[in-house]
């Protein structure tokens, strides 16, 4: 490795944080329909700009360099061209500002012949001037002005009365000042007329609004500006799609893009070549060097060298900026922001692309780089961070500082820090000396490197040391090693690394301490390609291969997979496989806390619905790999979603899933474990259209990774989401597919991935009773004795009511629901539980029992409510406007709850003294029911309940009686009712 790739390890390795998507913000992806394809995550925005469009209104599209400006104004032309709309199109250009007309001369050709000859004149002879570029007509101001601008609005009246008329401009801040005069003078005119306008420009700073002024032009005062937001990464991974790249791709250019989807392709050189499915970092395309250097060069040099030392520090901020000399470091990264280089946060900083900073370094002498890393030696906070300034000074061969490199990079190992401690061990091997003794010390270093570097998922690091060992005179225990690391790399594309595989079995062959971890990845490889039984046998094989080595760590990680082959296999020893692993010593936190005995045992717990314990532990396990950036962090925040949604935290859920997500596009990970984790916890507590989104995109990636698991479980929540959705139809035939892919891969378990009771539930409501109790046996079968008390067995008989209530067997229907209702609460699972109310309401209602449903969904929304289950409550809100949410007449329904005592009836429910409690703080109806994800008319009925139940008539009335005392009392006792 040469000094300046030493000095620039930094900023080829380290992964960048990107930006945290807020949710509500988030562009939603509806499923493609019709000729013309929206382009890839603009379906809500170019939805709300055709519906502008449609109701006679005008817009400006506004957005940085290459966030897609002329992609969607082109899709907003096709569809009008599509309705049969005339579209007049023009573009401006830097080089044509200063020509009068340019740009209406374009437009003019476009127009059809005839309307243009029917003009009276002089109008048509002005408008043939333009089109002619007469010195005359198109002189600045004057009479010729003021008939051109009347002449353009009578072609545009005349063509407007034939068919509509949409005008499409790009690059609007290039369009010479008359033909903005002209536009502007005729859209306003004929605004509501059948023209409208759609504009897209970059208007940079001191640039004149059509000739002079800074500000954006638009086509009328009432054109709505709509600034295009980046890509998100399923949105990236939708676009890249379309070029045969990989999703796990989008994520790591995601972050070096900032979601700007010209510069992700620029850096993924799709313009010009296809990258392969295991992508291998190339170097920097030749374009973005450039647009850097382009960027760069309009900054003072005082900003320059401030964004140098930012892009030495492995964690820089204004403050480490400061201490390290800059100190107009605030005001130089304000520059360096607003020239697109940067994002800056809370006094972090980010480059934008992570690439500034290696052209940073190569137009920087290499004692100048010396000079800056000897002066963040003294200021950077931790031990590890000066080591690496200091050996960064210092090129030359150092056996002293290898020496210190080495300490630094086991403490920074033993703490988590797996990235520090392979960047540590790389300076380690470039900075050890070159005689014989040194090399084979070298070479070693560059392993570790390689392990660590896998640990903490840096492509750029581990394809670096890979390549000097493998060329090199090594081991075959060293070669082994790092074909590993590359293997561990390819995270849940494991299936298609084949030719690794190959290499490292020849290497390895006769030695059990390489045979052992080498067969545990072939393991892990066969259950991602679902195939369990072979797994099953690997595992067997690396734990023997581990014994016969002495290496605990591998044989309690193979043991920990053969207990999960056991239990998706429906097999009965894997409680006794998993103890024996939990016996051995607990491995060293070395990255790979995800694949140990500990975190098995604690999926068993989610498994069999033990959550408490199984939350308890996993925060445990945060704890002790907060530090960390790789794959074991991110199994941990799953997990940590997933059961925040089964016990109804639902705003941990979003958290922790969000965290996943991020982690996993820092790192480059697989994307679909992580968004199905963020496709549950929007299913549960956020959106259901961003659930779609997530399981759409996830799906995606898990099919291009070859990943069974996760293609099935991304199909459970599309089926879900469809069924919840309405289209239950949809959703069963989704659900179908995950049945015909386990049935390929031998799994009959319905303990992971519980979608039985979804399938049953959905063939009952679509009258396949027959069908449904087939689905309902043979999951009862395969759970057998094992899940007895467990919440599966609930989905099932929750499934099973609904087959009853299809047949007509209401009792039995509610037997059931009441019994696992029950059964969910005893396990503290409230989202299954409301569930089960909703479907009791629908049984009620089904009998015209309306109070009862009524009672049965009104409960279920104050349980939905309480725990941030959004999409739920929703789901019970519109059912309970549907009901009527008012209170029947006197024995109507069952009668149970009209005929209470006066003094019984003045007790609310937790829900009435929510709703009580803020209307009688000044919230108007709409603030609280959006507060309590309600709608207003749920709200409006449970008002009129509540004034019935108090004895009073108004809202005044009842912030009187919540501030005395007995209404202090009622509002606080919770009623079933």
């Amino acid at each position: 490795m040469t000094d300046h790739a030493a000095d620039t390890t930094h900023q080829t390795t380290r992964t960048t944080r990107t930006t945290r998507t807020t949710r509500t913000t988030r562009t939603t992806r509806t499923t493609r329909t019709g000729p013309h394809h929206p382009p890839a995550g603009r379906t809500a925005l170019l939805a709300a700009l055709e519906a502008r469009v449609a109701a006679g209104g005008s817009a400006v599209l506004t957005g940085p360099s290459g966030i897609g400006r002329s992609t969607v104004l082109e899709a907003v032309a096709a569809s009008a061209t599509a309705r049969g709309e005339l579209v007049l199109r023009a573009s401006g250009a830097e080089t044509e500002r200063w020509l009068p007309y340019a740009g209406l001369a374009d437009l003019l050709g476009q127009v059809p012949v005839g309307l243009l000859a029917a003009l009276p004149e002089p109008q048509r002879s002005a408008l043939y001037g333009v089109l002619l570029r007469d010195r005359q007509t198109t002189g600045a101001g004057g009479q010729s002005q003021s008939v051109c601008r009347l002449a353009w609005r009578g072609l545009l009246g005349r063509c407007a009365a034939d068919r509509p008329v949409l005008l499409v401009v790009d690059d609007a801040q290039w369009l010479d000042g008359p033909t903005v005069d002209a536009l502007r003078y005729a859209a306003r005119r004929l605004t509501g007329l059948g023209v409208r306008a759609v504009t897209a420009g970059r208007w940079p700073e001191g640039l004149a609004a059509g000739d002079g002024g800074s500000a954006t032009w638009t086509p009328t005062p009432a054109s709505v500006v709509v600034p295009l937001p980046p890509l998100a990464p399923d949105e990236l991974a939708e676009l890249f799609a379309q070029y045969g790249l990989p999703a796990r791709v989008a994520n790591t250019l995601h972050a070096d893009s900032g979601g700007n989807p010209y510069l992700a392709l620029a850096l993924a050189g799709a313009f010009t070549d296809r990258i392969p499915r295991h992508w291998r970092p190339a170097p920097l395309p030749q374009r973005v060097h450039d647009m850097i250097s382009e960027r760069l060069a309009t900054l003072p040099d005082r900003s320059r060298e401030t964004l140098l030392t930012a892009a030495f520090t492995t964690h820089p901020t204004v403050d480490l900026l400061r201490r390290a000399g800059r100190a107009e470091a605030e005001h130089d990264i304000r520059l360096a922001a607003a020239a697109g280089l940067l994002v800056a946060e809370g006094g972090t900083v980010r480059f934008t692309p992570p690439a500034v900073g290696t052209v940073l370094a190569e137009h920087a002498a290499a004692a100048h780089r010396a000079e800056v890393h000897t002066a963040l030696a003294t200021v950077v906070p931790d031990a590890a961070g000066r080591v690496r300034h200091r050996a960064l000074a210092a090129p030359g061969p150092d056996a002293a500082l290898v020496r210190s490199l080495v300490t630094a990079a086991e403490a920074a190992a033993r703490q988590g820090s797996h990235r520090m401690a392979a960047e540590l061990y790389l300076l380690a091997a470039d900075r050890t000396p070159a005689e014989p003794a040194g090399q084979s010390a070298r070479l070693e270093w560059l392993v570790a490197a390689a392990e660590a570097g896998a640990s903490a998922a840096l492509p750029a690091l581990v394809h670096r040391a890979a390549d000097a060992v493998l060329a090199a005179d090594a081991s075959r225990a060293q070669r082994t090693r790092v074909r590993i690391a590359l293997l561990d790399l390819s995270g849940q594309g494991l299936s298609e690394m084949d030719e690794v595989f190959a290499a490292a079995l020849l290497d390895a062959d006769g030695d059990p301490a390489l045979m052992g971890p080498l067969r545990l990845r072939i393991s892990w490889s066969a259950l991602v390609d679902g195939r369990p039984e072979r797994s099953g046998r690997e595992a067997d094989a690396a734990a023997e291969h581990a014994r016969a080595a002495g290496d605990t760590t591998t044989e309690a990680m193979a043991l920990g997979v053969r207990a999960t082959v056991s239990v998706i296999t429906g097999r009965d020893d894997h409680r006794a496989v998993l103890d024996r692993a939990l016996r051995l010593p607990e491995p060293p936190l070395n990255g790979w806390l995800h694949a140990s005995p500990r975190f098995v045992a604690a999926r068993f717990a989610v498994f069999e619905d033990r959550l408490a314990e199984a939350r308890e532990e996993l925060l445990r396990m945060l704890a002790l790999v907060e530090r960390g950036s790789g794959e074991e962090v991110v199994q941990v925040l799953r997990s940590l979603a997933e059961v925040s949604v089964r016990t109804g935290r639902c705003r941990d859920a979003l958290d922790f899933a969000d965290r996943a997500v991020r982690i996993t596009e820092e790192a480059s990970l697989s994307p679909g474990p992580a968004w199905w984790d963020a496709a549950v916890a929007e299913l549960a507590g956020g959106s259901i259209e961003r659930a779609v989104a997530y399981a759409e995109s996830g799906l995606r990636a898990s099919t291009q990774e070859r990943d069974a698991i996760y293609r099935g479980r991304h199909l459970h929540v599309l089926g879900q989401a469809r069924m919840r959705g309405g289209d239950v139809r949809g959703g069963v035939k989704t659900l179908l597919r995950i049945e015909a892919l386990e049935r390929g891969q031998g799994v009959c378990s319905p303990l992971a991935l519980r979608w039985h009771g979804d399938l049953a539930s959905g063939l009952a409501a679509l009258g396949e009773t027959e069908r449904a109790e087939e689905v309902i046996r043979a999951a009862r079968a395969a759970v057998g004795s094992r899940a007895r008390g467990v919440g599966v067995t609930a989905q099932l008989d929750r499934a099973e009511a609904a087959v009853r209530a299809a047949r007509g067997d209401a009792d039995t229907a509610l037997e059931l629901l009441g019994g696992a209702a029950r059964r969910f609460e005893e396990l503290g699972q409230p989202l299954e539980r409301g569930h089960c109310l909703l479907e009791r309401a629908r049984v009620h209602r089904r009998r015209r029992r309306h109070a009862a449903a009524r009672a049965a969904v009104a409960e279920a929304l104050e349980l939905f409510t309480e725990c941030g289950a959004r999409p739920w409550a929703e789901q019970a809100g519109r059912s309970l406007d549907r009901l009527g949410a008012g209170t029947p007449p006197a024995r109507q329904g069952t009668g149970a709850h009209e005929d209470r005592a006066p003094a019984q009836r003045r007790v609310l429910t937790d829900n009435e003294a929510r709703i009580a409690a803020l209307v009688g703080e000044g919230a108007t109806n709409q603030e609280v029911a959006a507060r309590m994800f309600l709608s207003v008319k749920t709200i409006e009925a449970s008002l009129t309940r509540i004034y019935r139940k108090v004895g009073i008539r108004s809202r005044t009335q009842l912030g009187t009686w919540l501030r005395s005392g007995a209404g202090r009392a009622d509002a606080g006792v919770t009623s079933s009712e």
